[in-house]
């Protein structure tokens, strides 16, 4: 749950987003509630594939989180739904 975090006077999500736009990020995928492990780590491996396929970084999010929606074990949205784009959402650069 990576997008929650515990708010504070000028801390809490934004504080942990900014810090990764200074480290460079340019975009962060983050959680809205606590997710599986096992889930996360397919979300990611077909997230990834889909960046090499040359999608922008929301249609690769969203083709995974279609595919898993129409899947027997992860189509309930506690394993897809929580997970969000934040910052720059084109294809990557080479």
């Amino acid at each position: 749950d990576t997008g929650v975090g515990e708010v504070r006077q000028g801390e809490g999500v934004l504080g942990l987003r900014r810090a990764l736009v200074l480290a460079g990020s340019q975009t962060q995928m983050i959680s809205l509630w606590p997710v599986s492990d096992i889930g996360t780590r397919d979300l990611m491996i077909s997230f990834y594939k889909g960046l090499l396929e040359g999608k922008s970084r929301t249609d690769a999010l969203r083709q995974v989180q279609l595919k898993m929606l129409a899947s027997r074990n992860r189509k309930h949205p506690f394993y897809w739904a929580g997970f969000i784009l934040s910052g720059d959402w084109r294809e990557l650069n080479n």
